[in-house]
């Protein structure tokens, strides 16, 4: 799927129809229901970026857990109001996530990467050796601070929306995490060009993996003789 083209869908499933059927049907079926039916388009459409991926990744698993969740989420909270602030705690807990990952040395973006590396036809097993070099696991520990930024930042607006319009702040949430993923999707791919920039630049680093890889295989063929 061409960047331009998914950055025109994620605009359609993920405001211009949630918006649609919110103020189309809250007078008909409700405030909670047309909230549960405008999700309809965006997981349709998660699903089908998923399917598009044609492999199960790292990334894949992302998307439908975090779909399997939301969607769990918004159908057990029994009401409008309810709904938007258990998304609001759902925002923060995943924030909390991101930032264990980091912590724990395993930024999940890293293993993004892979997956997007091993898509080009690198792979898997070289390009996750590169990318956990200090040089690049640094880089990989910003992005991942981005992710969690965004949620946390989009989740505290929400506090204040909710506060001052209730329920009616689910419009002007939708464009928020439309807005402020924009905003900061900027730096993250800045952040991914960046490491394909250093990676040109230090062919050591490539030659140390190759060589650490070369040294492993040599180790375990060995031990398979004995």
């Amino acid at each position: 799927m061409k960047q331009k083209n998914t950055a025109l869908l994620d605009v359609i499933f993920y405001l211009i129809f949630p918006l649609a059927v919110w103020h189309l049907m809250r007078d008909v079926i409700g405030d909670y229901y047309a909230m549960l039916l405008s999700s309809v388009p965006g997981i349709l459409y998660t699903v089908y970026r998923f399917y598009a991926l044609k492999k199960v990744n790292v990334f894949g698993i992302y998307m439908i857990a975090t779909l399997v969740v939301g969607t769990l989420i918004d159908v057990l909270s029994g009401s409008a109001i309810r709904l938007l602030w258990n998304n609001v705690i759902y925002a923060y807990v995943m924030s909390g996530l991101f930032l264990v990952t980091i912590l724990v040395r395993r930024p999940i973006a890293l293993y993004f990467g892979v997956d997007f590396a091993e898509m080009q036809g690198y792979d898997r097993t070289f390009s996750k050796r590169l990318f956990f070099k200090k040089k690049l696991l640094r880089i990989f520990n910003w992005i991942v601070f981005g992710f969690a930024l965004q949620d946390m930042l989009l989740a505290t607006l929400k506090v204040w929306l909710i506060r001052e319009y209730g329920v009616d702040a689910f419009d002007e949430g939708l464009i928020l995490r439309q807005v402020v993923s924009w905003g900061l999707t900027i730096p993250v791919v800045l952040g991914f060009f960046h490491i394909g920039k250093v990676i040109q630049e230090s062919p050591h680093l490539i030659k140390e993996v190759e060589e650490e890889l070369k040294e492993e295989s040599l180790a375990q063929g060995e031990k398979v003789v004995k």
